[in-house]
């Protein structure tokens, strides 16, 4: 077993010799180093164990400690493979999915992030990873202060499968054609909702920007402001939501602001992506690669692509 660090970030662990079953054994001989890792750097990315299927990504998280979790009140689409295991987000391949933690408009969201590569993408198509402390430590202590003191209001409007359908759908989100049992989620997790006449439901929750982590006790930039804005779309795309939404913006599809209702500045946010931007990390995946991700310490999200490309994602909470 050969043990080296070839990327600054994430740390990358690599394991020769090695059938893809040994990962449980691996991971119980080695978990505390593993969280360690992990810690330490945010990210860490293990080659050698081929992790190339949903069922050796399930018999991974399985041997890793934590509840898993479903992707409920999640807020890309994805399809849902098999008990913990999800694609990759679905969003057509020539689109940016910029950084972000999952969740963190959520009053509770995953500790840890889990990626597996079943197709390795022969051009693009990197999963990105950035670190949330060093973007927090470069982020203009002004542009901090504002979010710190204000929080972020998310707003998504989602649509009940007929009319105009645009984003996602309750049904997808919350993984139910059960209305009660959105409510009952809603009720217990700090969200605001409301039904519309024309069968859609209108979600607000408002949210701090930064977080401290259980263990480390570090502050982190954990928001996804910037993701839910609508500055995030390639220009066109932001030019039709501000035509249809321009003088009712909390009807978009999702949209963000800050928890008291004023709009955050563009160029606030040009900052926030332009210094995350400059702490994101573009690995290149190979087939079998397995990635886990401290969910509050380090962000992720996706280059475009083209060609086939096929990455398996799950997640998990610990208690601490």
């Amino acid at each position: 077993m050969t043990e080296q660090k070839q990327l600054s970030f994430p740390y990358v662990w690599n394991v020769d010799g090695v059938q893809a079953g040994d990962f449980s054994a691996f991971s119980r001989d080695n978990m505390q180093e593993i969280e360690q890792r992990l810690l330490e750097h945010g990210a860490v990315l293990f080659r050698g164990f081929g992790i190339d299927s949903e069922d050796k990504m399930q018999q991974c998280v399985n041997a890793l400690p934590g509840e898993q979790l479903r992707y409920v009140d999640g807020n890309s689409p994805r399809t849902h493979l098999k008990e913990a295991v999800y694609t990759s987000t679905e969003y057509p391949p020539e689109l940016f999915i910029s950084l972000h933690s999952e969740l963190s408009y959520a009053d509770k969201w995953p500790s840890h992030l889990f990626f597996c590569c079943a197709i390795e993408p022969q051009q693009g198509g990197n999963t990105l990873v950035a670190s949330n402390r060093a973007i927090l430590e470069e982020l203009p202590g002004e542009i901090v202060e504002q979010f710190v003191a204000k929080g972020v209001k998310y707003v998504r409007n989602l649509h009940g499968g007929t009319g105009v359908k645009i984003g996602q759908s309750w049904m997808a989100t919350y993984e139910t054609t059960d209305r009660s049992i959105v409510e009952r989620h809603c009720k217990e997790h700090d969200v605001q909702y409301e039904w519309k006449p024309d069968g859609s439901l209108r979600t607000i929750q408002l949210r701090k920007a930064v977080a401290e982590h259980p263990v480390t006790g570090e502050k982190v930039w954990f928001n996804q402001a910037d993701q839910f804005h609508p500055s995030t779309n390639p220009p066109d795309i932001y030019e039709i939501l501000m035509e249809l939404y321009g003088d009712t913006p909390e009807d978009m599809p999702h949209y963000a602001c800050f928890a008291d209702g004023s709009s955050i500045d563009a160029e606030m946010l040009d900052v926030i992506r332009k210094v995350t931007a400059r702490h994101t990390s573009y690995f290149p995946w190979k087939k079998g690669d397995f990635l886990m991700v401290d969910n509050m310490l380090a962000s992720h999200g996706r280059a475009p692509y083209s060609g086939p490309r096929k990455i398996l994602v799950a997640m998990s909470a610990r208690q601490f």
